[in-house]
């Protein structure tokens, strides 16, 4: 048995991991310790699964939908997915626009696929979702960092990103509400962008987790680009693993075959469960709403008067990133520090781009209660 590294490729070697599963890790092994864990660093809903969605899959086990489904997904799946693009945002799609996926990571993948060939480049805002540009380097295209400020809530400046534009730009990525930033974008923002060029990506998996200002889809602007979206955060279905893509028409047979070849097709029960959620589980989803809201204001005054730096509420998902470069310039040391020594698990700003360095990201998306134990423990830590 050959056991060099030489055997390994490159691009399996050098992906990065994902830093914040690090700190669910090491979490763990100090909980399996006995030392007790305030879990703030992971997005995941705390909430069940609506019982309306989870009948919905038993049904259909029932009913024997256990076999492979169409290469696209269903089509009641699909054109419940038409039905709510129409009714939320006022925009026409067809269902031979949708490819359902195993969850949004594998429709990042196919897309990406699709759209990025070598030394092809994709515009990203620094901070940003940290797989964006692993899977860009992964298909061995470039990322492009476009640096947002905390002042303006982070938001993506238009300039900014014509700066930025070259030959080789094929897309821009754009996720609003933002992981980490909680942020939305502006809906003049977001219109000037579909002039810029290359293709918009909108990466809209926390839609329907918004407070304050109405979140709004990239198709409200222009057909002429690609939405992700998904079930995990605003229908608490992360396990279920069930995402789309709403696709120009010319991509759609490209990706569907790389769908075909890598993953066949998005697993059936859970397709039948994404019908009941978009049909019959939007009563679950604000209440998961508001109970967030409740979390997001806390945590917001409480964060704030623990020193930590947040000139902009943010108004979406479940997450606040706090400036604390006045306790370290170091995200990742800061981070563990606070693991070890509060029990506190937070995710380091260095996780999600360089320019995230030395703040810190918050989640909410754990009870009242815990969040309340959390702070007052990083209160304690603070002060010793």
């Amino acid at each position: 048995m050959q056991g060099t590294m030489n055997n390994i490729t490159d691009r399996a070697l050098n992906i990065p991991p994902f830093i914040v599963m690090d700190v669910l890790e090491k979490a763990h092994e100090l909980e399996k310790k006995g030392q007790s864990i305030i879990h703030l660093e992971i997005g995941e809903p705390d909430f069940p699964t609506p019982e309306c969605i989870c009948s919905a899959a038993t049904e259909a086990i029932k009913e024997g939908h256990t076999h492979y489904t169409h290469s696209l997904g269903l089509i009641e799946l699909r054109e419940a997915i038409c039905r709510h693009y129409d009714e939320k945002y006022g925009v026409h799609v067809t269902p031979d626009r949708i490819i359902v996926t195993s969850g949004t990571s594998p429709a990042l993948f196919m897309l990406f696929s699709a759209l990025l060939g070598s030394g092809d480049e994709i515009i990203i805002s620094d901070p940003h979702y940290p797989c964006y540009p692993n899977y860009a380097n992964f298909l061995k295209a470039k990322p492009v960092f476009v640096s947002v400020e905390e002042e303006d809530g982070f938001q993506l400046r238009t300039e900014e990103i014509k700066k930025k534009i070259g030959p080789r730009s094929k897309a821009i990525i754009i996720n609003s509400p933002s992981n980490p930033t909680g942020n939305l974008l502006s809906p003049d923002r977001m219109e000037m962008m579909t002039d810029l060029g290359p293709y918009l990506i909108s990466d809209e998996i926390y839609h329907g987790l918004v407070y304050g200002e109405k979140e709004h889809s990239i198709l409200e602007f222009t057909d002429s680009a690609f939405v992700l979206n998904g079930f995990s955060k605003a229908y608490a279905m992360t396990g279920w693993r069930l995402g789309y893509i709403i696709s120009p028409p010319e991509f759609v047979r490209p990706m569907q075959k790389i769908q075909q070849n890598f993953f066949i097709s998005a697993g059936s029960i859970s397709q039948w469960a994404g019908v009941a959620a978009l049909d019959r589980a939007a009563a679950d989803v604000e209440h998961m709403r508001s109970i967030y809201n409740e979390r997001r204001k806390y945590m917001i005054q409480r964060l704030r008067d623990l020193g930590f730096g947040l000139p902009v509420d943010p108004e979406g998902a479940f997450y606040v990133l706090v400036n604390a470069k006045h306790l370290s310039q170091n995200s990742y040391e800061l981070a563990f520090e606070m693991l070890e020594k509060a029990g506190v698990g937070v995710s380091p700003g260095i996780d999600f781009g360089k320019k995230a360095e030395g703040y810190l990201r918050f989640s909410y998306a754990n009870s009242l209660d815990n969040i309340k134990e959390g702070l007052d423990r990083i209160e304690h830590f603070l002060s010793h």
